[in-house]
């Protein structure tokens, strides 16, 4: 019966891991600085809604402006409402589908490579979960699956007990 117990718990924790979301780590140990190739580091990836970026750097040399498409080939931005992000570990949430831009507004570090573009993918369905830890996959993603099947196997077996 416990086998039963256990082998019904991997198959609710391999249903439900997949659908976590990933915390991408802009520029991953390089962080968000210049000298940092933010195209090439986006290109393969897969970014879907309710992921999360998270931009780190050191507080007060660089910032986050997200811009529209127009501001981002400009390297400025228009909209004076949107206050930069300033933390120097800044996570902003994937919540809506679509092209999305990011830049750098000190001095002209956006001319000089701060700037990211990606786009947002709709998720038809649950991605496949991943067999090892990938760049830009943090630990708190993994600890979070982890947890998930830590917590689908105690249920199942307080159920089945």
């Amino acid at each position: 019966m416990a086998s039963k117990a256990f082998l019904m718990a991997i198959l609710v924790a391999v249903i439900f891991a997949p659908t976590l979301a990933t915390d991408h780590i802009v520029g991953d140990e390089g962080g968000w600085k210049l000298g940092v190739n933010y195209t090439a580091w986006a290109m393969g990836k897969e970014f879907r809604l309710g992921d999360t970026l998270t931009f780190t750097y050191r507080e007060g040399s660089h910032n986050v402006l997200r811009v529209n498409g127009s501001d981002f080939k400009q390297c400025l931005s228009t909209n004076t409402s949107v206050l930069p992000l300033s933390s120097g570990n800044d996570v902003i949430t994937l919540a809506t589908p679509g092209k999305k831009w990011y830049i750098c507004g000190i001095g002209g570090h956006c001319s000089q490579g701060m700037q990211l573009s990606i786009t947002v993918d709709l998720v038809d369905g649950p991605t496949p979960a991943p067999t090892a830890p990938t760049p830009g996959t943090s630990a708190a993603s993994m600890l979070k699956a982890t947890m998930w099947m830590l917590t689908a196997m105690a249920a199942y077996k307080l159920i089945m007990a």
